[in-house]
């Protein structure tokens, strides 16, 4: 398999999506408008988390454990700080190069190393329970349920580990094109069952007793010639909102899924690598060409948009108090109405955002790409 970094394929290879023009000079992101500001952005706390990431993609988003908030630096530094305060709790230094986001429950913490190594800490302390080799590179969050940490890599392999132990449980063999896009998606794990998204555009639901397949769908299609023009990775992490899961696809459809029955209930031509976040009965999106959707959960009638954002690398939303929040790569989070799409507040953090960010008990946490963790409020 070819890796197509997904900051080269978005941003500089493929002109239309990356904003280009013809003779090769990058398209500025696009002005910020004037707006009337609605919403008070208050900071919280903020801290250093270490090392920077300077301008590189990244999936280390951080993880969220009882009254803690669990944070990777560039260089290999594991940080729990407190929700509220923002007071450092622990920091361990693995040493090693993190390649994910940090997955965690309210006794563990779990990140996978560049060098295909998974590790397990104790959220309280820090101190390193099990490490074990996977074989590959994960740079999505393990998810968790009581019994197993479950990573999705690179290739498009899944794994299922026992939690306790590190003990491998069973392992997922995809089918990979030969082009994808760099990043996977995080799965869904279920007490009884994983639900994810794969770089061939399907959709798979996982038995978690033995990782047999118990249904799958094709979300997305490639169409055209060359390989560019056929990905149809699921890169954004799909959710779970009032017993429906949407699932979204790059260069496909926008899809929601009855889990009980695997019915495919309906789909929407949206093209996107991020994320979603639900709210009001709504579905937000921001697609790859940098417009925020809002979109009815139940019939996936487009309920407004936001297309003043164009070629400012948006992320994946989050919802906080009635607003979808995004941030984009000059460092800038936009507040927009959860009801229409219209700005409702600006704030300008240092450093580019890129990972997805964190709503907990009404505070916005967000990690900028020059190694600070921010938590944010709003009135």
């Amino acid at each position: 398999m070819l890796d197509l970094n997904k900051i080269i394929a978005l941003s500089v290879v493929v002109f239309t999506l990356a904003g280009c023009s013809s003779t090769g000079d990058e398209i500025e992101p696009s002005p910020l408008v004037s707006i009337n500001s609605e919403k008070s952005i208050t900071k919280v706390w903020s801290q250093n988390i270490g090392s920077n990431f300077g301008d590189k993609y990244h999936q280390l988003t951080p993880g969220v454990s009882a009254n803690s908030i669990i944070v990777t630096d560039a260089e290999g530094k594991v940080s729990s700080y407190d929700l509220l305060s923002g007071k450092k709790l622990w920091s361990t230094d693995l040493d090693s190069a993190i390649s994910s986001g940090v997955g965690a429950n309210r006794d563990v913490a779990i990140v996978a190393t560049y060098t295909g190594d998974v590790i397990a800490l104790s959220a309280a302390s820090g101190e390193i329970k099990w490490q074990v080799a996977i074989g590959g590179e994960v740079v999505s969050q393990a998810q968790l349920n009581e019994k197993l940490a479950v990573l999705q890599m690179v290739n498009g392999d899944i794994i299922a580990l026992d939690l306790l132990t590190g003990e491998q449980n069973w392992a997922y063999t995809s089918n990979q094109p030969k082009l994808t896009l760099r990043g996977n998606s995080s799965p869904l794990v279920a007490l009884d069952a994983t639900l994810a998204g794969l770089d061939n555009g399907k959709f798979i639901a996982l038995d978690n007793a033995n990782g047999n397949v118990l249904w799958e769908h094709r979300v997305n299609i490639a169409k055209g010639k060359s390989d560019i023009e056929r990905l149809t990775d699921v890169d954004g992490k799909p959710i779970l909102y009032k017993n429906v899961i949407y699932v979204p696809g790059y260069r496909g459809n926008l899809t929601a899924i009855n889990p009980f029955n695997a019915q495919v209930l309906w789909r929407k031509e949206y093209s996107s690598y991020r994320g979603l976040a639900a709210a009001n009965n709504s579905i937000y999106l921001s697609t790859d060409n940098d417009i925020v959707h809002g979109i009815s959960a139940q019939s996936a009638a487009e309920l407004w948009r936001q297309d003043l954002l164009l070629n400012r690398t948006i992320t994946t939303p989050a919802t906080l108090t009635g607003q979808v929040v995004v941030g984009d790569v000059q460092g800038y989070l936009h507040f927009l109405s959860q009801e229409d799409g219209h700005f409702v507040a600006r704030y300008k953090l240092g450093g580019a955002l890129v990972g997805d960010m964190l709503v907990k008990d009404d505070l916005l946490y967000v990690l900028s790409n020059n190694g600070r963790l921010t938590a944010l409020s709003i009135k």
